[in-house]
């Protein structure tokens, strides 16, 4: 842990609020503030200057500073300890989680300028539970293909990844690289790939097997995405569950208004 001093040169210069910006204050404090952590001159688990000191070296008010540091706060940026050693001390970012789309972790990771990993826990073929036949529409061939895999982020565990493929659609999947994209091994080598898709997510508590992966406290809670994808002609292709570090990671969805649904909402009952 470092103790930032101000105009030390881990900050460096003061951002000049006086030029002209049509964004306010405390808006322009917290964007110098990721620029220094984006530039390495913050680090994980630095302290910031006492808040008092941190405003008359900028010139604003300690609340138009209050203003800065909990926008960042509330985006996983800074974190706020109580007591005789606390103060503001910053956090790795969380890595956003764009689900929309149907992307797959590699695409996520690009979209977050982050170099994506994966360690393979497992690969095999194995025969289907009612959940995963029912989810695949299998009929009497109930072989699946199962994919484990720990996904990583500037190299530590992220997310752990259960996949479940029917084995009738790819032959051979098992003798490729597991490492990369398998939405992009599916449709390089078999011209099939996810095109619609129901999701569900919640929260879970980890098994001791799924912590020692995901290296977290035993109880610890996820982040657990349920997954049943299909091509755009309907065949089902993919089930998986996807569990995320939720102190590593922020989900976020693009969603729209179903103009059917809205129309439906404004018929009176008769």
């Amino acid at each position: 842990m470092r103790n930032l001093e101000v105009g030390g040169e881990a900050l460096g210069d003061m951002p000049d609020l006086q030029a002209p910006s049509t964004d306010p204050s405390h808006a322009r404090i917290a964007s110098w503030l990721l620029g220094r952590f984006g530039a390495g001159r913050i680090r994980a688990d630095d302290r910031l200057p006492p808040e008092e000191q941190l405003a008359a070296a900028l010139g604003v008010s300690r609340m138009t500073l209050r203003q800065a540091l909990g926008s960042l706060e509330s985006r996983g940026f800074i974190e706020r300890r109580r007591g005789r050693s606390g103060g503001n001390f910053v956090r790795e970012p969380l890595i956003e989680v764009d689900l929309s789309g149907l992307p797959g972790f590699t695409e996520l990771m690009r979209r977050a300028n982050v170099r994506a990993g994966a360690r393979i826990v497992r690969a095999g073929l194995v025969e289907a539970t009612s959940e995963i036949a029912s989810a695949l529409d299998l009929g009497r061939q109930r072989d699946v293909i199962e994919v484990v895999r720990v996904r990583s982020a500037r190299r530590r565990p992220l997310a752990l990844e259960e996949t479940y493929l029917p084995a009738q659609l790819f032959p051979g999947l098992l003798d490729r690289s597991l490492t990369g994209s398998l939405y992009g091994l599916m449709r390089e080598h078999y011209d099939l790939s996810p095109h619609h898709a129901q999701e569900w997510l919640e929260p879970e508590i980890v098994s001791d097997e799924h912590a020692v992966l995901l290296e977290i406290e035993p109880g610890s809670a996820v982040m657990l995405v349920t997954r049943k994808a299909s091509t755009s002609s309907g065949v089902a292709i993919e089930f998986a569950r996807d569990r995320y570090r939720p102190d590593r990671t922020r989900i976020s969805l693009n969603t729209g208004v179903d103009p059917g649904a809205g129309a439906e909402l404004l018929v009176e009952p008769v």
